[in-house]
């Protein structure tokens, strides 16, 4: 009875480990690494988000914006990574949605004492677009009645 029950749990064992999928970290947060800057301090994290402004190219090197919703940071990585950034985040274009896997550093000691993320892979989530704007013909319309009015009181000064 004994054996019987060694091997029952053994077996049951067995087939939860064979059944059991792997478990993908969910990328860290804006808020998270930067409240707690000092525990992410040289891991290796995944960040995603939306990039923003302009890529600045430093020789082999770029710098990109990554921004989560709630705030952006910084993204060192190498020139080649950043060719596969079509898009950034301005006025009149949604910026690439990307996760970055790399190096959290608090206080980087290459870059002043910033606070970074060193990439060492670059995913593209969700590829950005143009804005498309809609003319509003409310504005329009007020827009015309204050010239109106405004050509209204000049005339009206002039008469006096």
């Amino acid at each position: 009875m004994r054996k019987h029950l060694i091997f029952n749990s053994l077996l049951l064992t067995f087939a939860f480990l064979s059944l059991r999928s792997p478990v993908l970290a969910a990328p860290s947060t804006s808020d998270e690494l930067i409240s707690h800057a000092k525990a992410y301090d040289g891991k290796p994290i995944s960040f995603a988000g939306e990039v923003i402004g302009d890529i600045m190219i430093r020789g082999n090197h770029a710098w990109a914006n990554i921004n989560d919703g709630k705030s952006a940071i910084g993204v060192w990585m190498q020139g080649e990574l950043a060719k596969k950034i079509q898009f950034t985040g301005s006025y009149r274009f949604i910026g690439d949605w990307v996760e970055i896997t790399g190096v959290f550093h608090r206080a980087c000691p290459e870059h002043g004492g910033d606070l970074d993320i060193h990439a060492q892979a670059i995913e593209k989530i969700n590829s950005g677009r143009r804005k498309e704007e809609r003319f509003n013909n409310e504005k329009k319309n007020l827009a015309l009645l204050l010239l109106g009015i405004l050509g209204l009181v000049w005339i009206l000064k002039l008469l006096k």
